[in-house]
């Protein structure tokens, strides 16, 4: 039972573990495909299109199928690996898309290893093992690292090591890591931009950590905020000479927000109406060109929920909903459908959900300030997704840290009841009447 106990902890146990399951659906899936004559084994995402323009010698562009120039709709790091893959095994090949593929199940596979560390650092062994073994499991973690195209893998890891380096540095003087933390929180907002909103929350815990020790604080943070700087900047200068001043980080903010908040929105988001799906939008793309076009439709969207704020308020009641149970509908009502894998998926997201709010509460109460970084988390990175739209895979890249606060949330439920258990036990023995 001790060597058993110690296998089921093993962090390499559990990372081939997910490997293994990640692989296995990767063959079904590929097994599962139809016959492509055409050699395109591709969807015609933004982020494959802009990295088929950059292996064909195009640049860094045209991200809606055919020919417009430069853009900023996508970050440029998971852009430019799926644009090597490009040129090393031909653009929408089946050797491409496995290849792909692989980087991606990769990816999902070593978030295991900050995550355990993460818990085994704040929580126990216990929590860490079983944090890893949810993650190695969770449904939504396999499917999306072997189907979607997108960095949502890649940007699952690297949230998950910015959280971690945030917790080592928090406790470190050296200017050394605090650069590394600068430049991990940078890496990782050019792989997902969303983690923008979240750095400033962590640099703060990480200062205040540091004041209380009464080291260089000022100093270090301000040595983490230039090498954050620095990361981004290329990519900065970038959009800022090439749109002229007009695009910072990404230039699709005003689409996204329009395709979330215009009058044919039905619950969260009219994604039919992407220039990438609708063909008159997409001719309106090309006529005004991108800058012109996202502020176009972030003219329309702010005009929307001015005008409509009671619609605006439903939408994000909705979008809400989607982000923290998978649906923007109630319980009752996906309940009602008779659906058994609808009604699995219902259960396993609420579950999830309230055990990790559950279990951040315990953390905080036992924890104090150590748990901050993940309220920040929590709190702040589905902001954005509430206020434009949302889809599941949106949260995608905390939902290492949801099954960290889950696993947290359960060990303690067990170790209570272990507790009471032993305690009746014990009053029941001292008790005379137990002897009649």
């Amino acid at each position: 039972m001790p060597s058993l106990k110690k296998l089921l902890c093993s962090t390499w146990v559990i990372f081939t573990a997910a490997v293994v399951a990640r692989c296995i659906y990767l063959l079904l899936f590929f097994q599962a495909q139809p016959s492509i004559a055409s050699d395109h084994y591709f969807p015609l995402y933004e982020v494959v299109c802009v990295a088929k323009s950059i292996a064909d010698g195009s640049g860094f562009g045209s991200p809606l199928h055919t020919p417009s120039g430069p853009t900023a709709m996508v970050t440029p790091v998971y852009t430019y690996i799926l644009a090597g893959i490009f040129k090393l095994f031909g653009g929408y090949s089946l050797h491409s898309s496995i290849a792909i593929r692989f980087f991606d199940v990769s990816m999902s596979s070593l978030t295991c290893l900050p995550l355990i560390a993460i818990a085994r650092r704040l929580f126990s062994r216990g929590t860490a093992a079983l944090a890893g073994w949810i993650w190695a499991a969770l449904p939504s973690s396999i499917f999306y690292s072997v189907v979607w195209i997108w960095d949502t893998s890649l940007s699952t890891l690297v949230l998950t090591l910015a959280l971690w380096a945030t917790y080592l540095v928090a406790d470190r003087d050296d200017i050394r890591s605090w650069s590394g933390l600068g430049f991990v929180w940078g890496f990782g907002t050019l792989v997902i931009s969303a983690l923008l909103p979240v750095f400033p929350g962590c640099l703060a815990f990480a200062a205040s950590r540091a004041r209380r020790r009464g080291t260089l604080w000022i100093r270090n943070s301000m040595a983490a905020l230039l090498v954050f700087s620095a990361t981004l900047a290329p990519w900065i200068l970038r959009n800022q000479l090439v749109f002229h001043g007009q695009v910072f980080l990404r230039s699709n903010f005003g689409l996204e927000l329009w395709l979330g908040n215009n009058p044919e929105v039905p619950v969260s988001c009219s994604c039919w109406l992407h220039p990438g799906h609708d063909a008159k939008e997409l001719d309106r793309y090309l006529q005004l060109g991108e800058v012109a076009y996202m502020q176009e439709k972030q003219h329309l969207a702010l005009d929307f929920m001015r005008t409509h704020p009671s619609a605006t308020l439903q939408h994000i009641y909705h979008r809400f909903m989607e982000t923290w149970t998978g649906f923007g509908d109630s319980f009752a009502d996906i309940w009602s459908t008779g659906l058994l894998w609808l009604r699995a998926t219902l259960v396993l997201n609420y579950s999830l959900t309230i055990l990790a709010f559950a279990g951040l509460l315990v953390a905080y109460r036992r924890l104090g300030s150590l748990a901050l970084p993940l309220l920040n988390l929590i709190a702040v990175f589905p902001v954005v997704y509430y206020v434009c739209h949302m889809d599941p895979r949106y949260r995608q890249p905390i939902e290492p840290e949801i099954a960290m606060l889950t696993a947290f949330a359960l060990v303690q439920a067990m170790s209570f009841v272990r507790s009471r258990l032993s305690l009746s036990r014990t009053s029941g023995a001292k008790d005379p009447g137990s002897l009649r």
